[in-house]
């Protein structure tokens, strides 16, 4: 079928933006350092993430201490960790519902309900591309409206690698739920009520002849 392609090329977009999300999750490189003004301090450099906040020396060595409590972290960091655990459950999820509903798969047989639950995949990797997106660009965004605050004169922070990866995760999820959706339709099936066919009578003429 013509779309085995586009399920193959989702499949592989899905699986680099769940990659992209897992990295985007355990790496601490939401937040990192600024060197910028003044008193420019390089002798060590701070970076936070999800779970960790680290510090490295220039000498190499690096030290790392998960946060205290999960009650007094700030309401974008809960909100992140909680996006990105159910965005990584959903893509994972989703990714599985293709593969059953695939056309290059025999888990399903029946070649009616293989549009839908493709439908069902897609619909999934959306929104798992939308999960990683929103936290990813809240922390870009209160990162830059810190950065830019002049009354914040020290500890400032920039963006981390974290973020642009999860916004290319985001982009890859929701360009793999959009092919499927676009390609996916269900069929038209043949009993659409118009071809029906008629049988002459051949009985007709069969009349009892004396």
């Amino acid at each position: 079928m013509g779309s085995v392609g586009v399920q193959i090329v989702c499949v592989g977009l899905g699986l680099l933006g769940l990659v992209g999300v897992i990295v985007c999750c355990a790496v601490p490189r939401w937040k990192v350092s600024s060197f910028t003004g003044n008193n420019i301090l390089t002798a060590e450099s701070n970076h936070e993430g999800l779970w960790t906040q680290c510090v490295m020396q220039s000498t190499g060595q690096q030290q790392c201490k998960n946060f205290d409590s999960l009650l007094v972290l700030p309401s974008d960091l809960q909100a992140a960790r909680a996006m990105t655990i159910i965005s990584c459950m959903l893509s994972s999820l989703s990714l599985l519902i293709l593969f059953c509903g695939a056309d290059f798969t025999t888990c399903v047989q029946n070649e009616d309900v293989k549009p839908k639950i493709n439908i069902m995949s897609g619909v999934g990797l959306l929104l798992a591309g939308l999960l990683v997106i929103i936290p990813v660009s809240w922390s870009a965004h209160n990162l830059v409206r810190d950065f830019n605050n002049p009354l914040v004169v020290s500890n400032r922070r920039e963006l981390g690698a974290c973020i642009f990866i999860g916004w290319g995760a985001g982009v890859l999820l929701l360009l793999a739920g959009g092919l499927l959706l676009c390609f996916s339709r269900p069929k038209s099936g043949g009993s659409g009520g118009t071809a029906k066919y008629y049988h002459n009578s051949a009985s007709a003429p069969n009349k009892n002849y004396v």
